[in-house]
């Protein structure tokens, strides 16, 4: 089967950054199925991989971590999907990616593809919804089904254009929330609020005085998608007593948890990599919840964040589409397809 891979870290321009190879086309085995890829999507964490390459690589690595397409195979332990069944996935980062012609999946982290979007639009979706929803319903345990019981209640979501804020946005909404979304660009300003935030402030200027003049002496909640030491005074200020913070991102320098001692306040990293990573008894939760997101979109309460579409998937895209995600100007998500466009 054909892939693309690279095997060090070139600038995104050089035609050797990413290039086409030919392995053999993987025999799923046990929870596996193998999914003909339809569509991929390029996210932060294929870019963030390839640019921590430090060496050269003996074998070429394949990056992707977002995926539609049709089941071509399965193992002797599946039991949720059948040949021909059209599926949307993000994957784990223990094993190559989706930027391949065949790709191998455990059935538990994979769900049915929403049947309203096409092949580019669905792919544009998995890992975003899991870490939105993970941030949100697990790790801040609120309730996508209880929107009066959180009314009320606000939430901070630092970067609401870029493609898990755009998620997080649409969700944090129908679970009741006040939306307050970051923004700096008329762009980006517009497209937060056409995705559900209330309120939208400029993460270039301090967010404190500018949430507290909505109105909001402090937040409930924040989700953190975007630079965590340089927001985290503010962070610190704007939680509410017993308030939870959610991050993405990491960080470069310690953070000081001390800082929120005081406040009683929670703090939790969010990684959508965890359970397939561990191989946590959850495993089965990312399969519920892409089903969940299927149904959802398929009733119009959620949409998709395809923003620009490349075709084919092909070494000379999948470098423009990582070229287009460093330039850290992207709104939405963009996505590869062999699809007919």
């Amino acid at each position: 089967m054909r892939a693309i891979g690279f095997t060090q870290n070139l600038p995104i321009t050089d035609e050797h950054s990413f290039f086409a190879f030919f392995e053999p086309k993987p025999t799923p085995t046990g929870h596996d199925i193998l999914v003909k890829i339809v569509a991929t999507s390029v996210n932060p964490v294929d870019t963030a991989v390839r640019r921590g390459t430090t060496e050269k690589l003996a074998q070429p690595k394949v990056v992707g971590h977002d995926a539609y397409g049709i089941v071509d195979a399965v193992g002797d332990a599946v039991s949720l999907f059948h040949p021909g069944d059209r599926v949307w996935y993000a994957g784990s980062f223990k094993r190559p990616g989706t930027d391949s012609e065949y790709h191998l999946v455990d059935e538990r982290i994979v769900g049915p593809a929403p049947q309203s979007l096409n092949p580019a639009q669905a792919a544009a979706m998995p890992l975003t919804a899991l870490t939105a929803w993970e941030a949100l319903f697990e790790q801040m345990h609120l309730s996508i089904d209880t929107p009066k019981a959180n009314a009320g209640k606000t939430i901070l979501i630092i970067n609401g254009a870029g493609g898990v804020g755009s998620m997080a946005t649409q969700l944090a909404h129908l679970a009741g929330l006040t939306v307050i979304a970051t923004a700096s660009r008329p762009e980006t300003i517009a497209w937060t609020q056409a995705h559900g935030a209330n309120q939208v402030v400029n993460h270039r200027q301090d967010l404190v005085p500018q949430v507290q003049a909505l109105g909001y002496p402090t937040v409930d909640y924040i989700l953190e998608l975007s630079n965590l030491n340089q927001h985290w005074p503010e962070i610190t200020s704007l939680i509410r007593p017993s308030g939870t913070i959610v991050s993405i991102t990491g960080s470069d320098t310690p953070i000081d948890l001390r800082a929120l001692k005081q406040k009683r306040a929670t703090f939790a990293w969010e990684w959508m990599f965890t359970k397939s990573f561990f191989g946590t008894p959850d495993l089965l939760s990312q399969h519920d919840t892409l089903t969940r997101v299927a149904q959802l979109v398929d009733a119009g309460d959620l949409i998709t964040t395809l923003t620009k579409t490349l075709s084919p998937i092909n070494a000379t895209n999948l470098r423009q589409a990582h070229e287009l995600v460093e330039s850290n100007r992207m709104i939405g998500k963009v996505v590869l397809t062999n699809a007919p466009q």
